[in-house]
C-alpha cells in the first residue's frame, strides 16, 4: 500500500449532527466564544452525547496562530500573555516562528497525579547547574485549547481545586522549595460527570461557570433520529460528516464572528438591575453567580450577532449560569427547570 492509499483517521461524529441536547451545546459554544465565563459542568447520565459533543467542539473552532516551538502554543499576537521564553526573545528582538493551529482537545485522566496535572520543577538540574528545569504538565498543553476532565467528581478534591484555581486565574504556578515557576493556563474547561458515580463538592460545582443538566431524549422522534443518525455514521464515517460540512462551517464563522464582536458589547442599567433581580429572586449566595450571569448574557448577545445585552440574554444565560448556585439545596435534587420561576421575577 503506497501512501497515497493510507487511509485516513476516522473522522469525529459532527457537533452540528447532535440531535437535542440545545442546553449544553450551547453552554460549550459560550465557553468558546469566552472562556472568561469560566468553564461549564456537564452533568448527566452515560449515554447522553456528552463526550462525543466535547470532543466534536473542537473541530468547529476558528485555526490560532501560535509560536510553533512553544510548549504552551502562545499567541504571538498578544504580548501580554505571552510566557517567560517568548517574551524574553521578543525583548531580544526574535522573531518566532509562527503557526497556524486547530484547537484541540487535552484530556485530563481521572488517574493523573498532581505532578502529572501542574508540572514539576527538577530540583536536580536546580542544584547541579544552578537553574530550575521545568517538566511541563497536562496544565501547560492545555493553554489555548479544550481541557476537557471525563468524571471529574471522581478527581481528588486538591485535583480539582488546582484546576480550577488555574482556570480562574490563567496563570499556573508550581513551587518547590524556595523555586517557583509559572506560565500561562488558559483553557476552556469542561467537566462531565454522571452523578449516579458520586457528586462534587458544592464549593468545588459552584466555582465552574455554567452547568447544565442532560438526560436522555423523550420525544420518540429524536429518539429514532440519534439512532438512524449513528449507524448511518458507523457506516461511512466520512460521507456522513461531509453531509453536515456546512453547517459546520456556518458555525466555525458564527463563533468567529462572536469573538470578534464580544469587546463591544454592551449593557444598560436596565440589564445590571434585572441580573441583580434574577439571582436574587433565586436566593443565590455570594457574587460570582452576578458576575457570571452577566458575562454568559452578553456572550449570547455577541453569537446572535447583536452589541446590546437585553433582558431576555440575562434570562437565557440564567439557566445555564445559576441552577447550580440555587441557595439551600441539596445538589442531588436540584431544580434545573428553573425557567418558570425566573418568569415571575
Amino acid at each position: 500500500m503506497n501512501q497515497a492509499d493510507t487511509p485516513g483517521p476516522t473522522p469525529l461524529y459532527p457537533f452540528t449532527a447532535l440531535v437535542g441536547q440545545e442546553q449544553m451545546k450551547l453552554a460549550l459554544l459560550v465557553n468558546v466564544v469566552n472562556p472568561r465565563v469560566g468553564g461549564v459542568l456537564i452533568r448527566g447520565e452515560k449515554g447522553t452525547a456528552k463526550s462525543t459533543a466535547v470532543r466534536a467542539l473542537a473541530e468547529l473552532l476558528p485555526l490560532q496562530d501560535s509560536v510553533a516551538d512553544c510548549p504552551y502554543s502562545c499567541n504571538p499576537r498578544e504580548p501580554s500573555k505571552l510566557c517567560a521564553g517568548c517574551l524574553a526573545r521578543r525583548q531580544e528582538g526574535q522573531d518566532p516562528p509562527v503557526a497556524q493551529r486547530r484547537v484541540r482537545v487535552v484530556e485530563l485522566p481521572v488517574g493523573a497525579t498532581e505532578d502529572r496535572l501542574l508540572g514539576t520543577l527538577d530540583l536536580e538540574s536546580a542544584l547541579s547547574q544552578g537553574q530550575a528545569r521545568f517538566l511541563p504538565g497536562i496544565l501547560a498543553a492545555a493553554n489555548r485549547q479544550v481541557l476537557y476532565v471525563d468524571e471529574v467528581n471522581l478527581l481528588d478534591d486538591h485535583l480539582v481545586d488546582a484546576l480550577l484555581d488555574a482556570a480562574a486565574m490563567g496563570v499556573n504556578t508550581v513551587e518547590r522549595e524556595s523555586i517557583s515557576m509559572s506560565h500561562p493556563a488558559r483553557f476552556t474547561l469542561v467537566g462531565t460527570m454522571n452523578p449516579e458515580e458520586g457528586e462534587l463538592r458544592p464549593q468545588l460545582t459552584d466555582r465552574f461557570g455554567l452547568c447544565v443538566q442532560v438526560a436522555g431524549l423523550s420525544d420518540p422522534h429524536e429518539r429514532q433520529e440519534v439512532i438512524t443518525r449513528r449507524l448511518a455514521f458507523e457506516k461511512d464515517p466520512a460521507r456522513f460528516t461531509k453531509g453536515f460540512a456546512s453547517q459546520g462551517r456556518k458555525l466555525t464563522q458564527a463563533i468567529a464572528r462572536a469573538r470578534r464582536l464580544l469587546p463591544r458589547v454592551a449593557y444598560g442599567e436596565e440589564v445590571l438591575a434585572r441580573v441583580v433581580a434574577v439571582v436574587l429572586g433565586l436566593g443565590v449566595d455570594g457574587h460570582r453567580g452576578d458576575l457570571t450571569l452577566l458575562k454568559t448574557a452578553i456572550t449570547l448577545a455577541a453569537l446572535e450577532g447583536r452589541r446590546q445585552v437585553t433582558n431576555a440574554d440575562v434570562d437565557a444565560a440564567a439557566l445555564l449560569a445559576l441552577p447550580h448556585r440555587l441557595r439551600r439545596r441539596p445538589l442531588a435534587e436540584m431544580e434545573f427547570d428553573i425557567a418558570e420561576r425566573i418568569r415571575r421575577i
